[in-house]
């Protein structure tokens, strides 16, 4: 199953409510997602620093 989506089905999902919002609204909102985005590969990483020491602990 593919997850990518189109620029259309983006487009469509995107409610009124942002598409009205102001520029100040819109600035508050990136920098939401862009900690949301630093959280995640923050989380990815923490994931693969814990496999990594498992594993190493595993062999000891």
């Amino acid at each position: 199953m593919s997850r990518d989506i189109s620029l259309q089905q983006i487009a469509e999902g995107i409610p009124k409510s942002v598409l009205n919002a102001s520029d100040k609204d819109l600035e508050g909102f990136q920098k939401i997602m862009d900690e949301t985005i630093k959280l995640r590969e923050s989380h990815k990483n923490l994931q693969k620093l814990i496999q990594s020491y498992s594993s190493g602990i595993q062999r000891t």
